[in-house]
């Protein structure tokens, strides 16, 4: 297991502060966050490329902090690769298996086992130069896979490939983790996300914000960056100005949301998924406490469904089918009802 333990660092403008998580042996773990957040760091730090100004490294019950690069058991696979352009494909496995001076027969055995593996034996008399950029990162996974380490840290291994290069490297992360490799990955990409990981933590402004399963991450955000994130447009900020019991009032841009919650009065964020509206024509008999009036803006493809932004004073996002948009035959311009249960409005302290 790999455990970081109130990990603190201070480099320029870049801060960790009280970073603690934990990563079980197997398990494939996310770091999400966007570019400037600390994920980085937070790898260069496990692998021993920096020193934290305070915290500990653990690894399978050993404090490793102060310990060498050689002594760790990490690997570590970057975005670039950094392969050895002088190398061919076959020699760039076996570099580091040679620097630990593993004898010439084992070498061999080794590097034939790990190209079988990850699907390289056709090119390991390649020079990386003529690979294409989904076969250069099989080389550098299989370079970093063929001194057996115990846990294999990936940054942004796979943001520069494209489609069908990142479908394929995700398929073979996948195999490498239900091997046995523990795989600590750091990414900005939410599909990316929800593809690999068995548990994340989100890292914002040197901070990690949340952690958990990435249904409960993604299905109960608990900040403003990690709903917008995860693709939820109507996030709101405002303020939390009335509570009884737990149906609470929120206030913004002149507009009152009936919303459940039991957090004291105070400024905040409320989040509202898209597919929780209602889109009619003509004023519906609801029971729903939030129902507004506005006019359509704009409307748009959303994947499988018809983005339809209402403005009633603001703009809300509204998802319906096409059936629907079919059925309501909406145009820019119309004036329409949407409704939306207090249950479905969740309320972010700030």
């Amino acid at each position: 297991m790999l455990e970081l333990r109130n990990i603190i660092k201070h480099i320029d403008k870049h801060i960790l502060v009280n970073i603690s998580f934990k990563v079980s042996q197997g398990e494939y773990f996310v770091l999400l966050g966007k570019s400037g957040a600390g994920k980085t760091m937070i790898l260069e730090i496990i692998a021993g490329l920096l020193r934290p100004d305070s915290g500990q490294v653990i690894l399978d019950g050993h404090d490793i902090t102060g310990e060498t690069i050689q002594k760790r058991g990490i690997g570590i696979v970057y975005q670039d690769r950094a392969l050895f352009p002088h190398m061919s494909v076959r020699e760039n496995i076996a570099y580091a298996l040679k620097c630990r001076g593993v004898k010439k027969t084992t070498v061999h055995t080794r590097v034939e086992q790990i190209a079988g593996d990850l699907g390289l034996t056709a090119l390991l008399k390649r020079k990386p130069g003529t690979l294409s950029e989904g076969e250069g990162q099989r080389v550098a996974l299989a370079r970093t896979l063929a001194v057996e380490p115990k846990c294999l840290l990936l940054d942004e291994p796979i943001s520069s490939l494209d489609v069908q290069a990142k479908s394929e490297i995700r398929s073979l992360l996948r195999k490498i983790n239900r091997n046995g490799t523990t795989i600590l990955h750091v990414t900005h990409d939410y599909e990316e996300t929800i593809s690999l990981a068995a548990q994340l933590a989100v890292i914002e402004d040197g901070r990690i914000s949340q952690t958990g399963t990435p249904s409960e991450v993604f299905q109960h955000p608990r900040s403003e960056f990690i709903a917008k994130f995860v693709g939820i447009k109507n996030v709101i900020k405002g303020e939390l100005v009335q509570s009884n019991g737990n149906l609470a009032e929120f206030v913004a841009d002149g507009k009152r949301f009936s919303v459940l919650s039991e957090h004291p009065s105070g400024t905040g964020f409320i989040i509202l998924r898209g597919e929780d509206i209602t889109v009619s024509k003509v004023k519906p008999h609801s029971n729903a406490c939030n129902l507004f009036k506005g006019i359509v803006t704009d409307i748009g493809m959303d994947r499988q469904r018809i983005e339809v932004t209402v403005d009633i004073g603001r703009d809300i996002l509204a998802l319906i089918t096409r059936d629907a948009l079919d059925s309501l035959s909406l145009n820019l311009g119309d004036e329409v009802w949407i409704t939306f249960k207090d249950s479905a409005v969740k309320y972010i302290e700030d």
